[in-house]
């Protein structure tokens, strides 16, 4: 980052909001909609303010019908705006899942490439935070199975900002994750201009030789606990954040594991079905003969997000993620 470029202290949900801010700026086809964005802000203050700056007829409160305003927002997209549709919840997606999965990942395909579908919907995600049965769900592999709709999930602040601006100008349809439990547990530097993070490539967190450490969303900051108490015991480890979870990035994921032989992968989402097997995937793909050891997954279990509760027993933990690193290590 230059030094002459003029940044300031924000948190996740304050770079989502930035990143908003200049594409309403700077583009008069870009519009939010959702449910009681306008007034109140959002349920997290994603858009406070925005309607004020941009008028009522630029950031549009919604009714509480997912598939109805995702429909809308898909309809606007093919005819010449850019809409940006929170879903309160990731939870609350599926009453919309039909919209999404036919209409708006298709639209390319089905027109032979005469027409887009600039769409992101973002959408609240993950455990960790106390909410209620439903508004914690980690369920992003639903949406990587189809072609035509990508899905990003940033780790921090200056991702969130810049992933938040190329999904915006992205002409397809764009999932854009935003962990719960990363909103507001950190501040970073941002640039205050507009810059960029490009869809499709993550980023080594932490560089390291002996053990690669593959996670996304709140999982990267599990993963980077884990390796620092890994290095305590004399094992190095390589996190990855891998930032975009469709399409992934196979040479991040082929060069680290090629280096390290030993891989651990962590996600909050149930085990079964999840990206983490696609990560696998790639692994045996590209670079079985480089393993020195079988790839080990810490993942959440396969039974719905318990109550507040019991949430730390089903969350990937520090230690369930050090353990791994150990087995793997020791292999």
């Amino acid at each position: 980052m230059s030094t002459l470029t003029k940044t300031k202290m924000l948190t996740m949900v304050g770079a989502v909001t930035d990143g908003m801010r200049v594409m309403l700026a700077e583009h008069d086809d870009v519009l939010l909609m959702g449910e009681d964005i306008g007034t109140n802000g959002g349920v997290f203050r994603a858009t406070d303010g925005l309607q004020a700056e941009f008028g009522e007829d630029r950031v549009m409160d919604t009714p509480l019908s997912e598939a109805g305003f995702i429909g809308a927002a898909i309809g606007m997209a093919v005819n010449g705006f850019r809409p940006v549709a929170e879903v309160q919840f990731m939870g609350f997606i599926y009453p919309a899942y039909e919209q999404i999965m036919t209409h708006a990942s298709r639209l390319r395909s089905r027109t032979l490439g005469h027409f887009t579908c600039p769409l992101v919907i973002r959408a609240p995600y993950g455990a960790g935070v106390r909410a209620p049965e439903i508004h914690s769900d980690s369920t992003e592999a639903i949406f990587t199975h189809m072609p035509g709709i990508k899905v990003v999930c940033p780790s921090s602040p200056y991702d969130a900002k810049g992933l938040m601006i190329a999904a915006i100008e992205d002409p397809d349809p764009v999932l854009f994750l935003e962990p719960m439990r990363c909103y507001r547990s950190s501040r970073e530097e941002v640039p205050e201009e507009k810059y960029t993070v490009e869809i499709g490539k993550g980023k080594v967190v932490k560089e390291g030789e002996d053990v690669t450490v593959i996670a996304w969303g709140a999982m990267v900051k599990v993963a980077e606990e884990a390796a620092e108490e890994a290095a305590k015991k004399g094992i190095s480890c390589e996190v990855l954040d891998l930032r975009t979870l469709y399409p992934l990035d196979k040479d991040l994921i082929s060069d680290s594991v090629q280096k390290t032989g030993r891989t651990v992968v962590v996600h909050e989402a149930h085990a079964t079905g999840g990206v983490g097997n696609d990560v696998l995937a790639i692994i045996n793909d590209t670079s079985f003969l480089y393993q020195k050891a079988p790839v080990e997954r810490v993942t959440g279990f396969d039974t719905p997000v318990p109550y507040f509760g019991f949430e730390d027993f089903y969350l990937p933990d520090k230690k369930r993620v050090l353990e791994a690193v150990k087995k793997v290590a020791e292999y």
